[in-house]
This record gives structure tokens, sequence and C-alpha cells, in this order.
């Protein structure tokens, strides 16, 4: 039979712990990530005029990269902390503490990327877009744009194409960590 645990003062302040806060560290940030990459974001954009889009895309990625920078980089160090085998081995990536590890720093990476780099550059051409598009009284995709606008249309999607991508490979990441907590455990964080 199973076992009764009684909640007391005590095993309530016990749940602040390692263990507690990284899988609180880990759910926030996946949740996060999928929330925005797959449902969010599509929803912007199929509800809201496409400059305001742009410009709502302007204001909260750079939020979501930091928060992901920060959850990223403090589970990586509760690994490391908690899995000296990832010291030891750090050149060795078969072996699945390193594995892991290596998998929450292609998080930070990328979302790093994205937020010093990529980012930037794609809401600069955005709003050179934009500009252009008033100046010419055409939107972006109409006949008869200019060079100028092409080109800038051809960045901008390349650009895009580049953060999709990087934030993606962030997700893929934070799943395949999930899986493997979820099947072995987190080892004492």
């Amino acid at each position: 039979m199973t076992k009764v645990e009684v909640l007391t003062l005590s095993s309530i302040y016990s749940l602040v712990s390692p263990n507690g806060l990284y899988l609180v560290g880990y759910a926030w940030l996946f949740g996060m990530s999928f929330w925005i990459t797959f449902f969010g974001g599509v929803i912007a954009f199929k509800t809201l005029p496409r400059q305001q889009f742009g410009n709502l895309q302007h204001k909260t990625f750079p939020i979501y990269f930091v928060i992901s920078i920060i959850l990223s980089s403090s589970l990586l160090t509760l690994w490391t902390y908690s899995h000296p085998a990832v010291i030891t081995h750090i050149l060795s990536p078969s072996i699945a503490d390193v594995a892991q590890a290596y998998t929450l720093a292609s998080v930070m990476l990328n979302q790093g990327f994205n937020y010093f780099v990529i980012g930037p550059l794609t809401s600069k051409t955005m709003f050179q877009r934009h500009r252009l598009e008033k100046e010419e009284g055409k939107v972006y995709n109409e006949p008869g744009v200019s060079a100028e606008m092409k080109k800038l249309n051809r960045r901008f999607g390349m650009l895009h194409g580049v953060s999709s991508l990087a934030n993606l490979g962030a997700v893929i990441a934070l799943g395949f960590h999930g899986l493997w907590i979820g099947n072995t455990g987190l080892k004492s964080c």
C-alpha cells in the first residue's frame, strides 16, 4: 500500500531544492519556447495586421531570448554541478551526462545567437522595409516594388529563416532533454 504523506511546513520548505528548482526552470523554459514557437506567434500572425505583428515580435522576442538564455545557462550550471562526469569527460559527447550538457549549451547558444546577432539584424531590415513601403506607397509584395524593396525582402526572408531554424533547434534540444530527464531522472541536481 502506498504511504500517505502529510504536508507540513517543513515538507513544503523542502520543495525548494536543486531538483525542484531544476524542474520548474526546465518546465518554464520548455513551455515558454513551445508556446511562442508553435502557438503564440501563429495566433498573433493570423490576428494582427502585418506591421503590428512585426512590432509585437520586435518587442516580445528579445525578452523571450533573454529569459531563454538565463534559464538555459542556469540549467546547464545546475546540470554540470550535479553531474561531475560532465567536467571530467567534457570532450566525450557520447557520455550521456555530457550529451545533456551539450544539449543545454546548444539552447543557450542558439538563443544567444538570435538575441545578439540575428534578432537585431531582422528588426533593422523589417523597419527598413516598413519605411520603404511608406515612401513607395506599396506593400512589400505588390507588383512593381523597387529593386531596393526586393533586396530587403530577400534579406528579411533569409534572416527570418535563420532565426526560425535557431529557435526550432533550441525547442528540439529542449524536447530531447525533457525526454531524457523524464526517462532517467535528474540524479540529484
